[in-house]
């Protein structure tokens, strides 16, 4: 007997028709002789309706509560699944995050996952049951409630799966998978069959929105086979797995987009030791998110520092950056939201030299300027304007034939 964990997104849950095919799903994958164990997001649009609810009270609730609030989305959904698949005849249980054993670190609304004690879920499944969890939460070490950040429910349904060491991870959204670019962009846009754990976590991180990094992250950590598949359709998806079982090795596998970020360049920074490390230790303390990172070289003694952060991040940065720009003697700090990162990723790379080359041919070709460079051994990326970045992947795309089957 198999034991299958999985995930449907708010779209999957967004009413009580789809809650009504999602236990379909679920059923019939029970009955195929599997153990199941589902992780729900909250239904549609439900944790906005909810942040906008607090935001109406507070403008900046407090932690604590809001964490407290958010995580009722997930409640309504995993409740109204074991509903329905008790109308269908099928035994279940739902469990909040911290009865599923889900515990954390103390950082409310981006918590990070510290252990998996799983014992009343492998209870329920020994009596015959389908578990249900709710997605994006845990509990503290301190016993508060927590949220998970962004794409939490992907994450919990991979740290269940890596826990109860299932043989897969379904990963249900409202996409069929994961495409060489964003469909919405690329309308010629080709889903693949396969992708490895690396390719993943490096689309993850720039832009690509189908599986959140963290999720990617404990996969490869823990071996956990992911299938990104369709919540509409039910065909088969795409595979994310160690490389050598993937089935496509194209040079490139996708162009990823993202206009999350924003740059933060601190001019005429003192460049003597210590700087850089006074610098980037202020912002972790903040909890800011640091990306792209680049120094110009020293002329006169200083030196000028950009970076990118998530926009969400930005105030946060803006404060930090401006008191140590004045303890450190800097001239000033500038802040530009109107970039986009544009993406490279693939695994050929490592073996064929000229990508880079000719990703920068085809962006001047567009008439695109290019403010920042970061690259891995199986990503190139480029910091250029919001407004641009659209007809930069479309060219890209073009350029390195990903709308064309794999040899």
């Amino acid at each position: 007997m198999s034991l299958i964990v999985q995930k449907f997104g708010g779209t999957s849950v967004a009413d009580t028709d789809r809650i009504r095919a999602v236990a379909e799903h679920v059923v019939r994958t029970r009955r195929q002789g599997n153990e199941v164990v589902v992780v729900v997001s909250a239904m549609g649009k439900s944790t906005d309706d909810l942040l906008r609810l607090a935001n109406d009270l507070h403008e900046e609730p407090p932690p604590r509560e809001l964490d407290m609030l958010l995580t009722a989305g997930e409640r309504i959904s995993m409740s109204l699944l074991c509903i329905a698949i008790s109308r269908l005849g099928e035994p279940s249980a739902s469990f909040t995050g911290s009865q599923a054993g889900i515990l954390t670190d103390t950082s409310h609304g981006k918590a990070r996952i510290l252990e998996v004690r799983a014992d009343r879920l492998r209870e329920s499944l020994a009596g015959g049951q389908i578990v249900v969890v709710a997605g994006f939460q845990g509990v503290s070490t301190t016993r508060d409630i927590t949220t998970l950040g962004r794409g939490g429910s992907d994450t919990t349904a991979v740290a269940l799966a890596a826990a109860l060491k299932a043989d897969v991870c379904e990963i249900y959204t409202d996409v069929a998978g994961v495409y060489t670019a964003d469909p919405r962009v690329v309308p010629a846009a080709r889903k693949l069959h396969a992708v490895s754990y690396e390719e993943m976590l490096e689309m993850a991180a720039t832009g690509g929105r189908v599986l959140a990094l963290r999720s990617v992250e404990f996969a490869r950590n823990h071996g956990v086979a992911l299938h990104v598949r369709s919540s509409f359709t039910w065909e088969p998806g795409t595979w994310v797995t160690e490389e050598e079982a993937t089935m496509e090795q194209a040079i490139i596998s996708a162009v990823t987009h993202d206009t999350s970020e924003a740059k933060v360049t601190i001019t005429r920074v003192p460049d003597k030791p210590g700087i850089a490390a006074r610098l980037f230790r202020a912002l972790a303390d903040a909890n800011v998110n640091v990306d792209m990172i680049v120094q110009n070289v020293s002329t006169g003694g200083t030196t000028d520092i950009s970076f990118t952060v998530p926009k969400s991040d930005l105030p946060a940065s803006q404060g930090v950056t401006e008191a140590l720009a004045h303890e450190i003697g800097a001239e000033a700090v500038t802040h530009d939201d109107g970039i986009a990162r544009l993406s490279l990723v693939g695994a050929g790379m490592k073996s064929h030299p000229g990508v880079a080359a000719r990703m920068f041919e085809v962006l001047a070709d567009e008439g695109l300027n290019i403010e920042m460079i970061s690259t891995s051994s199986i990503r190139i990326s480029c910091v250029v304007r919001a407004d641009q970045v659209e007809r930069g992947v479309q060219a890209l795309h073009a350029t390195f034939d990903l709308d064309a089957a794999p040899v």
